[in-house]
């Protein structure tokens, strides 16, 4: 049996309710098995190099869906665009604000931040890692629907120091 063969099994295994396959084969034996419970990963975010310099050319779509959410934390005076820190994906993933569908945001527009503090979850592939913030500050604006696909190098939040 060669990698490819077994890279098909895996994913056939993975897109499956199968939860472990064994083959042998002359003197060959594999045996593939998933995990059943979800395994979380924790991964620093890294800071900004450079401030944004516009809040709008980010993610203009977001803004409509983040100012009815929360329409008191939109009321504040608009940040000043220059000194804004963009906290990033640092991997390819499902974003997730809470950890689960009935618990709290990890954090929401208006909340002080430290460094070390969990902002969000991103999925890849049953591997839940929770994403730290390595800045300090309050979070001024999500740039992210919940449950959605990000890139990496994505920007997620835009956090005032």
């Amino acid at each position: 049996m060669d990698f490819k063969q077994i890279q098909e099994l895996v994913k056939m295994i993975n897109k499956s309710n199968i939860s472990e396959l064994s083959i042998e084969q002359d003197k060959f034996k594999i045996t593939i098995k998933q995990k059943d419970n979800e395994v979380q990963q924790v991964i620093a975010v890294p800071a900004a190099a450079a401030p944004i310099q516009t809040v709008a050319a980010v993610a203009p779509a977001a803004a409509p869906v983040q100012a009815a959410a929360t329409p008191a934390a939109a009321a504040p005076a608009a940040p000043k665009a220059d000194n804004l820190i963009t906290i990033k994906s640092p991997m390819i993933g499902t974003f997730y604000r809470s950890a689960g569908p009935d618990k709290a945001p990890f954090v929401n527009v208006g909340d002080e931040i430290a460094a070390g503090k969990v902002v969000c979850i991103i999925e890849a592939m049953k591997l839940f890692n929770e994403i730290e913030s390595e800045v300090s500050g309050k979070i001024v604006k999500v740039l992210v629907d919940d449950a959605t696909p990000v890139e990496y190098d994505q920007p997620l939040f835009l956090v005032e120091p």
